[in-house]
């Protein structure tokens, strides 16, 4: 009787555990009734992989002794109506000098075709400054109290847990000029997505965002850099701009700190014409190099421009979504 006892009382706790899912944690499911289709609200950010930020190519031109040695590809746009799927990785190669850096062949005339962009006017002695927000690690004051100070205007591409967890930053970077762009709910490769589930990971983002401040997002960072024709189509008919960059580097490792002047010798030394900036917000060496980088860039005769000035008619919709 006893030895029953045992074993009723094992099977009752693995029934337990299969019933409350402590050995895996379930996947969510959205809620369309939902003002952000359910994503936001319910979002945590135990369920997003931030293991890497960037995919694709960063490379300096000096490093390669071959051209072809490069993981650039040849893509023909499609002319048929029909959007490839082949998944794409934002990649820009650096030049020395200051000089325009080189994406990979195809890709800007890819861009260009669905209203996004990488680069300003390379006319123009004009950056653009961009910060990607994933999460929080402490230096947003800090890098908000810099942009205030020297009267420069960014945006800021958050993800749904930021936007809960962090309303009251999101709220400053509203309240004081910067433009707040989506980087999804849960940071996921958008080409791996459904057309639906694409949808839900922006325009999720975006209702929760225009219920809070009243405004729609304009810009769209997907996140990792990854990227398809099929979901640069999607994104732009859903009203989107799709920012990418000019310049980047690896300054997303928390644990992987080298120094405010590392910071300011990378970013100076390749500024160009049109550059659009994109760091990270949860780098050290960012926030504390984040003034220098301002004033020297100035004193190299730069300036800061508005994002806005590289919206095309197609991307400006100012209709709720």
């Amino acid at each position: 009787m006893l030895k029953k006892t045992w074993v009723f009382l094992i099977l009752a706790f693995f029934c337990a555990v299969a019933v409350t899912g402590c050995s895996k944690k379930d996947k969510k499911l959205y809620d369309k009734n939902l003002s952000d289709l359910g994503g936001v609200f319910t979002a945590d950010l135990s369920d997003i992989d931030f293991s890497y930020e960037i995919s694709g190519n960063l490379l300096d031109e000096e490093l390669l002794s071959d051209p072809t040695e490069s993981e650039a590809f040849s893509y023909d746009i499609s002319v048929s109506g029909q959007y490839s799927d082949k998944l794409l990785s934002w990649g820009i190669r650096r030049k020395p000098d200051h000089g325009i850096p080189d994406a990979d062949p195809g890709a800007p005339e890819l861009l260009s075709r669905y209203g996004g962009v990488y680069l300003g006017d390379t006319g123009k002695k004009v950056v653009y400054l961009t910060f990607d927000e994933g999460y929080e690690n402490g230096y947003t004051p800090k890098i908000l109290d810099v942009l205030k100070k020297h009267n420069v205007k960014a945006v800021f591409f958050i993800t749904g847990p930021y936007l809960k967890e962090h309303s009251d930053l999101v709220e400053r970077m509203v309240n004081e000029g910067h433009e707040v762009g989506n980087h999804t709910i849960h940071h996921l490769s958008l080409p791996q997505l459904s057309d639906a589930e694409i949808e839900e990971e922006v325009v999720g983002l975006d209702r929760a965002f225009y219920k809070q401040f009243g405004k729609n997002m304009k810009f769209l960072r997907p996140p990792k850099g990854e990227y398809s024709e099929r979901s640069l189509a999607v994104t732009q008919r859903l009203g989107y701009c799709n920012m990418f960059w000019s310049f980047a580097y690896d300054d997303w490792y928390r644990d992987k700190i080298r120094g405010a002047n590392y910071a300011v010798d990378i970013v100076t030394r390749n500024l160009h014409n049109g550059a659009i900036i994109l760091l990270h917000a949860v780098s050290k060496d960012n926030a504390d190099a984040l003034e220098t980088i301002i004033m020297k860039t100035r004193e190299m005769g730069y300036e800061f421009g508005d994002v806005n000035d590289l919206l095309k008619p197609a991307n400006i919709n100012n209709q709720q979504r």
